[in-house]
């Protein structure tokens, strides 16, 4: 769908201001699509989040803080959704073994599992959604990665 009739409006400064709404507007209408399928899982993105980047640490367990820089959207509340990940027995926090003041979170098995099987389930969705040939994805990547530049 054209950006155009998606928000009903032919109106743009620019060509550069109406990427950027087109950015916006796909990104919201992806997490849109990712979303509806992790509640199939009882998930929300940011618990999908959690769990992939806790996968990707895994076996060694993470603090708070190295899961929040690590999150896609960097305003969402970690501790709140690690407590919601534990609450659901995906999570396991514990006290790092040099400090006890400190807490570390570690993947459990059903943790795992959920996150293989929504992760099948959200590749599916990518593959089904996003059909862009492999040179086109990585002039798409290498454009969104300038766009981000100023950010390093």
């Amino acid at each position: 769908m054209k950006l155009e009739q998606a928000i009903q409006s032919v109106n743009f400064k620019n060509e550069t201001h109406k990427a950027g709404l087109n950015i916006l507007y796909t990104a919201w209408w992806l997490k849109t699509m990712m979303s509806r399928e992790l509640k199939n899982f009882g998930l929300t993105h940011e618990q999908y989040n959690v769990l992939r980047i806790l996968k990707g640490k895994s076996p060694d367990e993470m603090c708070v803080k190295d899961i929040a820089s690590r999150m896609i959207e960097k305003s969402s509340n970690v501790p709140r959704i690690i407590d919601r990940l534990v609450l659901k027995k995906l999570v396991k926090r514990t006290n790092d073994a040099n400090d006890k003041r400190h807490t570390v979170m570690s993947l459990t098995a059903a943790g795992i599992n959920i996150l293989e099987l929504s992760t099948k389930r959200i590749n599916t969705v990518f593959d089904d959604t996003l059909r862009l040939a492999e040179e086109d994805a990585s002039v798409l990547n290498q454009l969104l990665e300038q766009i981000r530049e100023k950010d390093s």
